[in-house]
């Protein structure tokens, strides 16, 4: 390397390194000032000289990974089974996010309990919102749900094309972050946005083999409405586009005429949503004569909001998706429920 080159190689990582000093004590003062409780839950990551990416979701966050790989250290706030439309941060997260060097979340209001947060960081450090593009370039293929005040429907991970339209966004966000790795991370997001093409050819050839009467998808709330435009099934959801909203009695009992009269074979239990809401719905059901199948093994989940724990198959973006859709397919063709617990030895 180039005398001038490395010196300024140096006086970037230096530069980075104040910054993130600076910000953390900035933003420490902050968070302490506003918690008024000790750090603790989240171990503290050694900083490897490596550009620091912290991303809220475990959907934005393996995006972020598929392209940075090796090059950039990327952190994620909510674990599996966080529901992101209730998550606060916690001193811990002020931390981490405090010494990033670049941060991205979801946006369109998914992570509505972090938007003075994250508002605040971006007034210091470049903070991204991975579904901006969406808003800018494919506005006319955001759905704007009537019950959620004029806003966007956040769940755009679903439709997995729709999601690939993120990635030379993200590419490029990353390579402005750290423009020593630029090359290595646009050569990536080709390469992962090709892999999600194929995903979702994948889902579209699973889900035809779905009868025309059976395609209606009955969740705890309403995450899957692009899965379903997407693949060609109908979304119902107990609940509005939040988990935080309550269910409406008089929307309950359309759903359960829906499921009876339509003879819809099984709703879905979401892994951050507790199951008794589906629960709930399937004794009338019964009651009316039609036997739903409500999954009651934790695979059998639907991952709306977080992706799967290790070993779950689903902790990757693509794993995700792929156990869902194995789960739908196998719930609307009536083959779950016989997906039995294997015997104990």
């Amino acid at each position: 390397m180039a005398q001038g080159s490395a010196q300024g190689a140096t006086s970037g990582w230096l530069f980075r390194r104040t910054g993130r000093l600076l910000g953390g004590i900035s933003l420490l003062l902050t968070g302490f000032a506003a918690f008024s409780v000790g750090c603790g839950g989240r171990p503290t990551a050694v900083d490897d000289g490596r550009t620091l990416v912290v991303c809220t979701t475990g959907p934005v966050g393996d995006l972020v990974r598929s392209i940075a790989g090796d090059h950039a250290r990327v952190e994620v706030l909510m674990g599996p089974g966080v529901d992101p439309h209730l998550y606060r941060e916690q001193p811990a997260d002020i931390d981490l996010l405090s010494r990033a060097d670049v941060i991205f979340y979801n946006g369109l209001h998914l992570e509505g309990r972090m938007g003075d947060t994250l508002a605040k960081l971006g007034r210091r450090k470049p903070v991204h919102a991975v579904a901006e593009v969406l808003e800018r370039q494919f506005p006319d293929r955001l759905l704007t749900p009537p019950d959620f005040a004029g806003h966007a429907d956040p769940h755009v991970w679903h439709d997995v094309a729709l999601w690939a339209e993120c990635v030379p966004a993200v590419a490029d966000q990353l390579a402005e972050a750290d423009p020593d790795n630029a090359d290595a991370y646009r050569k990536a997001a080709e390469s992962y946005r090709l892999e999600l093409e194929a995903l979702d050819r994948e889902c579209r050839d699973q889900l035809a083999s779905v009868p025309a009467e059976s395609r209606v998808l009955v969740t705890a709330h309403d995450a899957f409405a692009y899965f379903s435009k997407a693949y060609g099934l109908e979304a119902v959801g107990l609940k509005g586009i939040s988990t935080e909203d309550e269910v409406d009695l008089k929307h309950m009992d359309e759903v359960i005429r829906l499921v009876v009269d339509r003879k819809v074979p099984c709703v879905f239990v979401e892994s951050a949503v507790a199951p008794q809401i589906m629960e709930a719905l399937a004794e009338p059901c019964r009651d009316a004569g039609h036997d739903v199948y409500v999954p009651n093994r934790e695979e059998q989940q639907l991952y709306a909001d977080a992706l799967g724990k290790a070993g779950s198959g689903a902790e990757s973006y693509v794993g995700m998706i792929r156990a869902n859709v194995r789960t739908i397919v196998a719930g609307l063709t009536g083959t779950l429920a016989e997906q039995q617990e294997p015997a104990a030895p």
